[in-house]
């Protein structure tokens, strides 16, 4: 089924999302990999507030590339979202609600989507350059010292992704198997 939401992404979006939606967001997404995530988590370790607004918030694992004449980025592929594992779970917790990435993740991150009411996305990967013609505006918000794993603040028009893990722990990755295997 094919929605629609805009940013921020609350548990009132969050509870119609369902494994195997495919949804088209527009609004504000912060972009952050594994460096900006270890940096996050060494500031809250040391009682520092956050660098972004994480109640609501989604945030694309994606390390852009240079952007050309008149766009705003580079290509703008996920990246696999596992290696943010060991993070995930302090963020939803603190109330992220939204997660872009690729590939499966861990039972701990599961346990955290359920208990936090947010979701897991998939954006298709090695669709970079399509995936950036969503994206209307592209700024570093923060570690501008790490490059392209900065934190961005990005906004984006009818970005599609398809719910991989909904707020109930249903998984597409394991139901398209299991279907999969059916037939």
């Amino acid at each position: 089924m094919d929605k629609h939401i805009t940013t921020p992404i609350t548990s009132e979006i969050t509870k119609d999302l369902k494994s195997g939606d495919y949804v088209y967001i527009t609004g504000t997404i912060y972009v952050a990999r594994d460096a900006a995530h270890k940096r996050m988590i060494e500031a809250l370790d040391e009682g520092k507030e956050l660098p972004i607004d994480i109640k609501n918030s989604t945030i694309y694992y994606m390390g852009p590339s240079p952007a050309r004449e008149g766009r705003p980025i580079g290509s703008a592929g996920p990246t696999t979202a596992s290696r943010m594992d060991k993070y995930a779970p302090r963020l939803l917790d603190l109330g992220e609600k939204a997660m872009i990435g690729k590939g499966k993740r861990t039972k701990e991150v599961i346990d955290a989507i359920i208990r936090n009411q947010a979701v897991y996305f998939a954006a298709v990967g090695g669709a970079g350059a399509l995936l950036s013609k969503c994206i209307t505006n592209s700024e570093v918000v923060c570690y501008d010292d790490l490059g392209a794993e900065a934190i961005r603040k990005i906004e984006v028009k009818d970005f599609p992704v398809i719910v991989v893990i909904d707020k109930d722990g249903n998984n597409l990755y394991e139901t398209a198997m299991k279907e999969y295997c059916r037939i």
